[in-house]
C-alpha cells in the first residue's frame, strides 16, 4: 500500500554511515525529511546530496533532521561522498541509510513488495526511489514528493513547505500559492467568522467570503 499525507510513517531499524538507528528514535521530537536515491554513484542525485549539504543549516535552523537513503550498502556511501565533496563542494553531513536489501523502499512504497534483491539492479529497476518525505514530530507524513530519474529535486521548495507546515501546525492558518515566510495567510476554512474575530479582533481583507487573508502570526 502506498503512503498517504496524515499516516504514521513506518518504523524500521537500519544501518546508516553515521550508525545503526530506529527511525522513530532518530526523530525524536522533531521534524525530519527522508529522501531517497535508486543507485549510489548517479549523476542527478549526486547534485542533490551535495546541495542538501550545503543549505543542511536551513534545515537545523526549523529544527528538522535530514536522512538520505540509497538503494546500495553503506560502504558504497562512503566512497560516494568522496565523489560528492569533490564534484559539489560539500559532502553528505548527515546520515545516509545503506538499503541494498530494498526494505525501507518496500517498507515506504516506494518499490513494490515482490522486487527482489538478488542479483544486479540498474537505477533503472530503482527508478522509482526517488521520494521526499517530510515527517512531524508525532511520526506522520506530511508531505510526500516523487521524481523522475532525469529531474534534480528542488530543496528549496521542501524548505518553503516545511515553513508551511510548522506554522500551520501552531494556528488556525493555511498559506496561499506562491507563500514564502512572513508573507500573509488565509485564515483555515475550519474557523467561523465568530471565532476568527477572537482570534483577530482587528479583522481581515475579504474578497470573497471564503478568502479571508491576515498577516502571518509571529
Amino acid at each position: 500500500m502506498a503512503l498517504a499525507i496524515n499516516d504514521i510513517a513506518p518504523d524500521f531499524e537500519a544501518e546508516t554511515t553515521q550508525g545503526r538507528i530506529r527511525f522513530h528514535d532518530w526523530i525524536g521530537d522533531s521534524w525530519a525529511v527522508l529522501f531517497s536515491h535508486p543507485k549510489d554513484f548517479t549523476p542527478v542525485c549526486t547534485t542533490e546530496l551535495g546541495y542538501m549539504a550545503r543549505i543542511k543549516p536551513e534545515f537545523d535552523k526549523r529544527g528538522v533532521k535530514i536522512i538520505g537513503l540509497s538503494a546500495d550498502p553503506v560502504d558504497n556511501h562512503a566512497k560516494w561522498a568522496e565523489d560528492i565533496r569533490e564534484t559539489q563542494g560539500f559532502a553528505p553531513n548527515y546520515p545516509m541509510i545503506g538499503d541494498a536489501d530494498l526494505k525501507v523502499a518496500k517498507l515506504y512504497g516506494m518499490l513494490p513488495a515482490a522486487a527482489s534483491a538478488d542479483g544486479p539492479r540498474t537505477a533503472a529497476d530503482n527508478q522509482t526511489v526517488r521520494n521526499v518525505f517530510v515527517i512531524g514530530p508525532d511520526k506522520k507524513v506530511k508531505l510526500i514528493l516523487v521524481y523522475p530519474m532525469t529531474t534534480g529535486r528542488n530543496f528549496d521548495e521542501v524548505l518553503r513547505v516545511i515553513d508551511s507546515l510548522q506554522l500551520t501546525a501552531k494556528h488556525k492558518v493555511a498559506t496561499p500559492a506562491q507563500w514564502k515566510q512572513g508573507e500573509d495567510v488565509i485564515i483555515a476554512g475550519s474557523v467561523n467568522n465568530d471565532d476568527a474575530k477572537k482570534i483577530w479582533p482587528q479583522g481581515w481583507k475579504e474578497p470573497k467570503p471564503y478568502i479571508r487573508i491576515v498577516p502571518a502570526p509571529r
